[in-house]
């Protein structure tokens, strides 16, 4: 885990002193609406609907256990007693009064966190894969150049007020668990025929208002010339992206309207100025980040099959835990626990401050002190041994933490909605409510098998709605609240846009068009085939017909 230099420590504390004084200067009148909003944006602080939003930054989604404690203390003493952890690996707290924010901004700084560029027209929290550093499938791991190009990225000058909001997303796995095609950029770390290692780069990725899967614009760049060729990137962004109209300002617009071999040719000759210059990484920078991101010391002796076979077939409810919510560590004897944040009648992401204390002493017993944030709204321990999985899980079961949810129709990507943002216009969580009251036999959701629902409550797409399995869009007509559904989306390997089902759908009646969603599903499904699979396979035409048929 990356531990703060002199440097960071500088800049940071400068950063709340700073903003103690922009806020004290707001409060008394000395500063307008106007002047303010981009001084608290660039600290992560939005205006919601009912009160001030914080989002506090959670690099590549790495916490310790004193971190979180941190957050728990923060949703406690200046919150409501919980926090919201987002699609970018990050958390937000929905309810902390104006005047605090300096207070909060401080406390973090005590245990090396921010809030600084989690919003405003700037290089927003790089993401990356919730398994990197223990994945069996991973080339390597992707974190360190995450912090690489964190590091370079704050306060960077030239990039601090872009056309629009910019994201990069890291994966270093055969899978990509990091969503990197509707980023920005994407980057992947590959191999090259050489075996030596390096990226592929993609650029253009994004959803919201007009959706588009990432292009790649260059199959192998070597490692050294990672910040060179991203910031020939966003110089070719900042210089061409529009800044007429906010719909079309982000880089997406810019790839596709130049088309992806110009974009290309006018990255690469950006970047034939810079590559061999200031940016350009010797190998013991790299190494130096690298250092940081160490494994821990294993138990050599920690393999005990017997028992844990023994658990799953002595106790069903556990056994269904360990199918759903455990995945492969790269060191025999050992997994990675997802915490389910997506118990029934919960907030798709919302953990008490009870259950991040609960959380992090659990990381200090079985996991190192360590703790990842999902790009799916979820927690994961990530290095428990099998010795300990049951205890770990009754343990999990006393805090509403056990749910064996992880990759099921309940296990939703969820925004905020119309309960907290002030863009939104439908409710979100409402909606998740509805269907996790139907859907509440897991038997039937285990059958169901691996289905991913994602819904945001706005054109935003916050909840990524875009590349669900099955995509929920709030809409409003004529102030009431509708449901626009999307099939066939993803965001993984096979990155796709769902299709648009057909006309929204009223509030009360979404659950039950999953449903029958999922009776076409059902039936219609080869052995071992996933509903993403089923809907490629047969297509929209069967899927409509029956939500369709009676209207």
């Amino acid at each position: 885990m990356y531990k703060y230099d002199n440097y960071d420590h500088a800049i940071v504390n400068e950063r709340v002193q700073q903003f103690r004084d922009q806020t004290r200067r707001f409060l008394a009148g000395d500063l307008s609406d106007d002047e303010f909003r981009p001084l608290r944006l660039m600290n992560g602080l939005y205006i919601q609907t009912h009160a001030p939003m914080l989002r506090v930054a959670i690099p590549y989604g790495l916490l310790s256990s004193k971190q979180l404690r941190m957050l728990a203390h923060i949703s406690r003493k200046y919150d409501k007693g919980y926090g919201h952890f987002s699609t970018r690996q990050n958390i937000q707290f929905n309810w902390p009064a104006l005047e605090t924010v300096p207070d909060i901004l401080a406390d973090l700084a005590t245990v090396e966190m921010h809030a600084i560029q989690t919003s405003g027209n700037c290089i927003r929290n790089t993401t990356s894969d919730q398994f990197a550093g223990i994945a069996k499938d991973e080339l390597e791991d992707p974190r360190p150049y995450c912090e690489i190009i964190r590091q370079w990225s704050t306060f960077h000058p030239e990039f601090s007020f872009l056309p629009r909001k910019f994201k990069i997303a890291v994966s270093g796995s055969e899978g990509d668990r990091a969503a990197a095609q509707v980023h920005d950029i994407g980057l992947y770390l590959v191999s090259n025929q050489k075996g030596e290692v390096g990226f592929s780069v993609f650029v253009g990725g994004g959803l919201g208002r007009t959706p588009y899967i990432g292009k790649c614009i260059r199959n192998f760049l070597e490692k050294k010339y990672l910040l060179s060729y991203i910031e020939a990137i966003l110089r070719v962004y900042n210089r061409f992206g529009r800044r007429d109209n906010i719909y079309k300002a982000r880089i997406k617009i810019l790839v596709n309207a130049v088309g992806k071999e110009e974009f290309g040719k006018q990255v690469e000759a950006e970047w034939e100025h810079i590559k061999e210059g200031v940016l350009k990484l010797e190998q013991k920078d790299i190494d130096h980040a690298q250092s940081f991101f160490t494994s821990p010391t294993y138990d050599e002796d920690a393999v005990d099959v017997n028992s844990f076979n023994e658990a799953k077939k002595s106790n069903s409810a556990f056994s269904n835990w360990a199918g759903r919510n455990l995945y492969p560590h790269k060191i025999p004897g050992y997994e990675a626990v997802v915490i389910s944040l997506k118990a029934p009648k919960i907030a798709p992401g919302d953990a008490t401050d009870e259950q991040m204390d609960f959380i992090a002493d659990l990381s200090d017993q079985y996991s190192f002190g360590e703790i990842i944030v999902t790009h799916d709204q979820n927690l994961v321990l990530p290095n428990v041994k099998q010795a300990d999985l049951f205890s770990l899980w009754e343990k999990l079961e006393t805090q509403n933490l056990a749910t064996s949810n992880i990759g099921l129709l309940t296990d939703m990507i969820c925004c905020p909605g119309l309960d907290f943002c002030s863009l939104a216009n439908a409710g979100s969580i409402p909606i998740a409510k509805q269907i996790n009251e139907k859907f509440d036999d897991m038997d039937y959701l285990h059958d169901i098998g691996d289905i991913k629902i994602k819904m945001s409550g706005c054109m935003n797409a916050c909840g990524h709605h875009h590349v669900g399995h099955i995509g929920i869009l709030g809409v409003d007509k004529k102030g009431e609240e509708f449901y626009q559904l999307t099939l066939g989306g993803s965001a993984e390997n096979d990155a796709s846009l769902g299709d648009r089902l057909g006309p929204a759908v009223e509030k009360k009646e979404v659950a039950n068009v999953i449903g029958k969603l999922l009776d076409v599903y059902v039936g219609l499904r080869q052995e071992n085939e996933r509903f993403l699979d089923t809907y490629r396979r047969v297509g929209i035409r069967p899927f409509k017909e029956n939500v369709y048929a009676s209207n």
